[in-house]
């Protein structure tokens, strides 16, 4: 039937208006939906993840090798790259080549510094204990270090900071000359071989090189344990871009399950958690372990995705004591633990406290 003539002008009219208030509508819902929602998250395309050929970071070498990480990620691609430097690393993580990384306490705090409290995230723990300053066996008090050369793996990381704070609880200058302490910092197959043939006297080191150099006659001066409440401290961590947390927050959750698997993989089964950490070192390094050191090494850390973030201010402080840096660290908003918490709670696991770093700063 055809729409009478005088009725047709009048029928154009309001199926225009009532296209006009539906795209008023339309625009007036997306303005409200663009100031009103975060942006939409999703599971990333690619994650790439940093770590260290070494034993204090056994937690990301058995969740690669054991193909952990892989498996929780599903479709995102997991890329992966090594350092033997916490300074490197970040460097990487605030250019954005990287998006998460095991790291050493120090270089994490250095990294949050850095970007002043906006980019840098810790979300888990990896690894504590495994640290030790260890001497030629004539050295058996403090006093003893003067007139010596100390190595440290690198300016500013972990254990360089522990060696100087520790230096200076011990009124124990640094410098050159018979009363001071001369602090090296080398790469760690460098320190053993310096060590080996007399031209320095120790190091304050990571797994597996301390045990390395009581392998080649060291002795155990100083357990960095002993300094810490119910020895326990921040060896290796996790961190993340605040960026790509925020906009994969389902990525970061399946990244972390991966590590819960590694960690109770090392814990259940610590003979072969040791081969496959030996394995992993030696497809990145061209070099094993020998199985004293490595049962040494293994004996000396604990695996934990717990942070310790109640001791990060400690090491901020640390850090000034050791004259590494000016000034303290504010760390409110550098700990996010509710993905981890999520992991945990799912599986029964107790949550970890976030000492009040998960507050950002005002």
């Amino acid at each position: 039937m055809r729409t009478p003539r005088h009725l047709a002008p009048r029928i154009v009219a309001a199926v225009t208006a009532l296209i006009a208030v539906g795209a008023l509508a339309s625009c007036s819902r997306a303005a409200e939906d663009t100031t009103a929602a975060p942006a939409a998250t999703s599971p990333a395309t690619q994650l790439r993840l940093a770590y260290f050929p070494n034993i204090t970071h056994a937690p990301a070498l058995i969740g690669v090798a054991k193909g952990y990480f892989t498996q929780e990620l599903g479709s995102t691609k997991l890329t992966t790259q090594t350092f033997n430097a916490g300074g490197d690393e970040i460097a990487a993580l605030l250019g954005g080549s990287i998006d998460a990384g095991f790291i050493g306490s120090s270089p994490a705090i250095n990294g949050f510094a850095k970007s002043d409290g906006k980019d840098v995230r810790l979300i888990a723990g990896s690894t504590s204990g495994g640290a030790q300053l260890v001497v030629s066996p004539d050295i058996t008090s403090p006093a003893q270090l003067k007139g010596k050369i100390i190595a440290t793996p690198q300016k500013g990381n972990t254990q360089d900071v522990s060696l100087k704070k520790w230096l200076k609880q011990n009124n124990l200058p640094q410098g050159t000359g018979p009363d001071a302490v001369t602090v090296q910092n080398l790469d760690n197959p460098r320190t053993l071989d310096l060590f080996k043939t007399g031209q320095i006297s120790g190091g304050w080191l990571p797994e597996p090189w301390s045990s390395q150099l009581v392998a080649a006659g060291a002795k155990v001066l100083v357990d960095e344990k002993s300094l810490w409440p119910n020895g326990l401290f921040p060896t290796t961590v996790l961190i993340v871009r605040t960026q790509y947390l925020q906009e994969h927050p389902d990525t970061i959750t399946a990244l972390l399950r991966g590590e819960q698997k590694a960690v109770d993989f090392a814990d259940s089964d610590p003979a072969d958690a040791k081969t496959v950490t030996n394995d992993a070192i030696k497809q990145l390094t061209h070099a094993t372990l020998p199985s004293a050191v490595l049962d040494r090494a293994f004996s000396e850390l604990s695996f934990t995705l717990d942070p310790l973030a109640a001791e990060f201010p400690q090491l901020s402080k640390d850090s000034v004591t050791a004259g590494v840096t000016t000034t303290e660290t504010d760390l409110k908003g550098f700990v996010d633990l509710a993905p981890l918490n999520s992991v945990l709670q799912a599986t029964g696991k107790p949550a970890v406290d976030a000492a009040g770093l998960d507050k950002v700063q005002g």
